[in-house]
């Protein structure tokens, strides 16, 4: 009787496949369909590599109306990429199942709509948007279409950032008091990003601002993650490349005050080079982390070096290590996005960068509701 049965199920199975109709089997392999939208961020390409290096992800199409980077993207993707000049005939013709957005921050509550209706999920580059009005919509849309919002941070997939958020929460390093965030670069020009980019980066519509906007959210994003929601926020602005006449900011301070700590953001395009230093400071020990490493102070102990030893970091599991890998496995298993990638924490940092803004132009500290 089992034998018999097995070979009903499996002849139901098959027909089953036959007929088109995925089985539990089949649709535990299939490949999550998936579409980006712009190509005019430069962190595109990095995520086109991280879509071919992942297994359980078929690219679809492309939806950009410049030649010349649909030309540079078709040299790197498969022949059967489908390309589009307008985004809204992609969603309907390639009917993804989850889209990458590197588009003008401006254009983010106007992209989510579209798949928000289509039940798309959606995937962004950072900021959220370009103010919190926008990223609160978002989130709204999001969560009554039921799809998955996720906000895109490259120092949510590096070893040293997982390490340190595990390790401060276990209180290893006692209660935290202070945090600094220095992140940024030379500058955009400096560094040589391509001039689709630069066209919205230095465009204050557009992006939201400057460093403020580009490397202030990294820092809203650690406080928010580290230690919750601040109570004031105080912050300056400057332009100290005057030469170049750009319309934004390329050099920022954000002081977020909580009752019982302080986090300092320093946003800057005017580095001598690159940063990615975030310092967390507690009542016994500090710890730094960087793009690649995380270095431990105990207090009262002589450090091996100035900012302490480093820390012996473990592997990320794959799911944890990209975007790709990590939205698709949110999805198959209709799992939450996590902080500090949810739209949740991510509408927090816009409230947060909106009152930097405000502060910098008031000269006034901004006390958040």
């Amino acid at each position: 009787m089992k034998r018999q049965n097995s070979l009903l199920l499996t002849l139901v199975c098959l027909l089953l496949c036959l007929l088109g109709y995925p089985t539990a089997s089949s649709a535990q392999s299939a490949t999550t369909r998936i579409a980006v939208i712009g190509l005019d961020h430069d962190h595109v390409w990095g995520l086109l590599k991280d879509i071919a290096n992942e297994p359980q992800a078929e690219l679809l199409a492309i939806a950009d109306p410049r030649p010349d980077l649909v030309d540079k993207a078709k040299s790197q993707v498969p022949t059967s990429v489908r390309f589009y000049s307008d985004y809204v005939q992609m969603l309907d013709d390639a009917k993804p199942e989850a889209v990458f957005v590197t588009t003008e921050n401006d254009h983010h509550l106007a992209l989510l709509r579209e798949c928000a209706k289509r039940h798309i999920h959606f995937s962004t580059e950072k900021p959220m948007a370009t103010n919190a009005a926008d990223a609160r919509e978002m989130e709204r849309l999001a969560d009554r279409a039921g799809i998955k919002l996720m906000v895109n941070y490259w120092n949510a997939w590096v070893a040293p950032s997982h390490d340190l958020f595990h390790r401060v929460k276990a209180g290893d390093i006692g209660p935290v008091q202070r945090i600094i965030v220095q992140y940024g670069h030379q500058g955009p020009k400096e560094i040589g990003i391509s001039k689709e980019f630069g066209d919205w980066l230095y465009d204050p519509a557009k992006n939201g601002g400057g460093a403020i906007m580009d490397f202030g959210c990294y820092g809203a994003e650690w406080a928010l993650w580290l230690k919750g929601r601040p109570s004031r926020v105080y912050a300056t602005t400057r332009k100290l490349k005057t030469e170049q006449h750009n319309q934004v900011d390329d050099d920022a301070t954000i002081v977020l005050d909580y009752p019982d700590a302080t986090v300092t953001i320093e946003p800057s395009w005017d580095w001598p080079y690159g940063m990615d230093r975030v310092y967390v400071f507690g009542t016994k020990a500090s710890l730094l982390a960087t793009h690649n490493d995380l270095l431990f102070r105990s207090g009262g102990q002589s450090p091996v070096g100035m900012d302490g030893e480093s820390v012996r970091l473990g592997p990320i599991v794959r799911d944890t290590s990209n975007p790709i890998s990590y939205l698709i496995e949110r999805i198959r298993n209709d799992k939450p996005i996590e902080d500090p990638l949810s739209a949740r924490l991510n509408v927090q940092v816009m409230e947060i960068l909106d009152a930097a803004r405000e502060s910098a132009g008031t000269g006034r500290a901004i006390e958040l509701k």
